[in-house]
């Protein structure tokens, strides 16, 4: 699983406020209809700055807030490619596998604003196309990546009924 995008770059503590409001996600139903308001109380506009396989890099503790399954789905729904960040608050984590959201930790701190980077969530390799720098991350687990390509945690267990090691 891969993805080439323009990497958008957020600080610490980005919580599930951030990246849907309350007031946004109470006011519609559908994950499609929320996509316009990702991260719109910090960065105005975002979602129409973004192409798809774009990639959120953030620093540490990424997500942490309310449980919201809300927040990694509206990522996904934006055409983001994934996520990379220094650390990840856990309840985000595992709502990001649910809804199919790829995740990478690792340190983030030098990778550019706005550089074009590929992703290959399978092996843990970050490349800046540009510059040729490339950093490691520890891969996602061959079940993640399962659950990933088969659109979230639902969809995996409609088609294989349980999960297949």
């Amino acid at each position: 699983m891969n993805t080439l995008g323009r990497a958008h770059r957020f600080g610490d503590d980005i919580n599930t406020d951030y990246i849907i409001s309350a007031k946004a996600k109470e006011s519609r139903v559908n994950i499609a209809d929320m996509v316009p308001y990702l991260m719109e109380d910090i960065r105005p506009g975002f979602a129409s700055s973004l192409s798809p396989g774009d990639v959120i890099v953030a620093g540490r503790n990424f997500g942490c807030g309310s449980s919201r399954e809300a927040a990694p789905a509206v990522i996904k729904g934006a055409g983001v490619g994934g996520v990379l960040a220094a650390s990840f608050a856990r309840i985000f984590y595992r709502n990001a596998a649910n809804v199919g959201l790829p995740l990478l930790e690792f340190d983030t701190s030098a990778i550019p604003d706005g550089a074009t980077i590929h992703v290959d969530f399978s092996t843990g390799v970050v490349r800046d196309t540009s510059t040729g720098r490339i950093w490691q991350a520890k891969p996602l687990p061959k079940f993640m990546l399962e659950i990933c390509h088969e659109g979230g945690l639902v969809n995996y267990l409609k088609k294989h009924g349980r999960f297949v090691l």
